[in-house]
């Protein structure tokens, strides 16, 4: 995602939407892994609409290290942060916004104002499209136990775990990827059209 951003600035685009922001990785106290993304959100105009950060993540210090970064994290139609796979992580969203109109005006609010960096976008999944929270986070929990014994670090991390909970629940978990994708892409580009008009 870091590389996008860069390349969307660059490119003079200001909106793009992914699947999930990278962030701080469980135990990332001992390996200090933590994603460039979150770097690269602190220092790049570009809004990014997720579907929060990815749940094998470590989400409650991906949110502190973000808001140690002055990265608002703006909840699209919601009050909590969304956890990718569902609509729940336990955890609250800096602000809330209701519409892509109102998103373009704090967007175009915050540039205006010369406070550079970009901004979170957390647009939960379609409920319809949810996984069942106890059963993704068995899986997340199993696929980062045998990460650990098989000592896969760094950028291996994320490619094992995703495939690895994709195992774990029967391929149900890149079903709910590919739907809240879609549906990032939908509110991204909303959001876009109207940040064109202001």
């Amino acid at each position: 995602m870091a590389s996008t951003m860069i390349l969307a600035a660059l490119a003079g685009v200001k909106v793009f939407a992914t699947g999930g922001i990278g962030g701080v990785h469980r135990g990332a106290q001992e390996t200090f892994d933590i994603s460039a993304d979150l770097q690269e959100l602190a220092h790049t105009n570009v809004a990014v609409v997720c579907a929060g950060a990815k749940s094998i993540l470590d989400i409650g210090l991906t949110l502190e290290y973000l808001e140690t970064n002055g990265v608002p994290v703006v909840g699209y139609q919601t009050d909590e942060l969304p956890a990718f796979y569902t609509r729940k992580s336990g955890f609250g969203v800096d602000y809330r916004v209701d519409s892509p109109l109102e998103l373009a005006e704090a967007l175009k609010a915050k540039w205006d104002l010369g406070l550079g960096g970009g901004l979170v976008v957390a647009n939960p999944i379609p409920e319809a499209y949810e996984m069942d929270f106890d059963a993704i986070t068995s899986a997340i929990q199993i696929a980062v136990s045998e990460a650990e014994k098989a000592g896969i670090k760094g950028k291996e991390s994320t490619p094992f775990l995703l495939a690895k909970v994709k195992e774990l629940t029967g391929g149900d978990s890149l079903d709910s990827n590919i739907e809240l994708v879609y549906n990032n892409a939908k509110v991204a580009a909303q959001l876009a059209v109207e940040f064109s008009k202001l």
